[in-house]
């Protein structure tokens, strides 16, 4: 999503700098679309992955776990 974003605003600045306004203002919302989109998975995944950081953390597995391996 974040090359899509990053082509995107390519676009609508050369658009922009030929002066191709609405080929320019198309690109920009859906540049804006692309990167809120990165964004939000972004932050999905950090918060799964803090999720199950204090899930193994807490468990009481990993003292298992460490004896088996041993």
């Amino acid at each position: 999503m974040l090359r899509w974003a990053i082509i995107c605003l390519v676009i609508s600045l050369i658009a922009g700098g030929l002066g191709l306004t609405n080929i320019s203002a198309f690109a920009k919302k859906l540049s804006i679309i692309f990167f809120a989109l990165f964004f939000l998975g972004f932050l999905a995944l950090l918060g799964i992955a803090y999720l199950f950081t204090a899930a193994v953390a807490q468990s009481e597995l990993v003292p298992a776990l460490v004896a088996v391996s041993v």
